[in-house]
């Protein structure tokens, strides 16, 4: 089984594209999965072609590559990933031509708690939490690091790569002052998932997670459920999050036990209805609402 990672490496690339071309002559670039595909996609602009390795509604942890998709990866003139996110990927990329996201910004450590049989989420490939998509800020950040790395890759159109990573940077950027706004007053800051995907957005923004499990493929311990209720019950929580392609079983249970309901944030490991900034400002109204945040 191949599953994908995300890695980001800052070496320079080499300044052709021979032997790593689309049909249409222009840089093959590939991107492991959906908000690594989209951010690719707005600063590669009509210069490369990009391909996403995970299709639509598939969990990216779930990956598998095929022999089709190990050669796209094998001569591509850049492969976008973050590393331990998708072990197929990490394990398929070529060093001197992929872009490990997590080496350009500070990441932040993986959570730690109990799953079912007493036993940790089973073991990750790296120690910090990979999901730093859901920082504006910080996906900004990699936006103007992918631009770099696309003018190494082609530098006949480096000037573009460039220019249309500094405008994705603007609107992320515009993107997170709308957090930092919408999220500024709000009656709750404890922010219960359901699988600890929102570290990132809570560290931006002042929030605290508590997620019932590390891993959205691993059963909580009794233990931990009863953790996080009486942490719910005595900080007045009234929502508990679900999330798009994860079973909301879990949290329908643990919101019935403490009186709360239930919200999808979606953690963006798949295209939703619209696009990455779409539904972030979604994830945003569905915070505000949930938090009783006031702007």
């Amino acid at each position: 089984m191949l599953a994908g990672a995300a890695l980001l490496t800052t070496a320079a690339c080499g300044s052709g594209t021979s032997g790593a071309t689309a049909a249409d002559g222009k840089p093959a670039v590939v991107a492991a999965f959906y908000p690594l595909q989209w951010l690719t996609e707005q600063v590669a602009g009509s210069d490369a072609h990009v391909t996403g390795l995970t299709a639509p509604g598939v969990e990216p942890h779930d990956l598998e590559l095929g022999i089709q998709q190990v050669t796209e990866i094998k001569g591509a003139a850049l492969a976008v990933y973050i590393k331990g996110v998708q072990p197929a990927v990490d394990d398929a990329v070529e060093q001197d031509r992929s872009f490990d996201a997590a080496t350009a910004v500070k990441t932040i450590p993986m959570g730690e708690h109990e799953e079912e049989g007493g036993e940790e989420a089973h073991e990750h490939e790296v120690s910090y939490d990979p999901h730093l998509w859901l920082d504006p800020s910080r996906l900004a950040t990699v936006a103007t690091a992918l631009g770099e790395r696309l003018a190494a890759a082609d530098p006949a159109h480096a000037q573009a790569y460039k220019d249309r990573a500094a405008k994705t940077a603007g609107e992320l950027g515009t993107l997170d002052q709308e957090f930092a706004k919408g999220l500024g007053t709000c009656r709750s800051k404890t922010l219960v998932t359901g699988h600890e995907a929102f570290g990132y957005l809570a560290d931006r923004y002042g929030l605290k997670q508590v997620g019932i499990t590390l891993d959205p493929e691993m059963e909580p311990s009794p233990a931990r459920i009863s953790e996080v209720a009486k942490l719910a019950k005595s900080e007045g929580v009234t929502t508990i999050f679900t999330e798009t392609l994860v079973s909301p079983k879990v949290a329908e249970v643990l919101a019935n036990e403490v009186g709360a309901k239930t919200a999808v944030l979606d953690p963006l490991e798949s295209k939703p209805s619209g696009d990455y900034l779409s539904a972030m400002r979604d994830n945003l109204k569905t915070l505000q609402t949930a938090l009783g945040c006031t702007t």
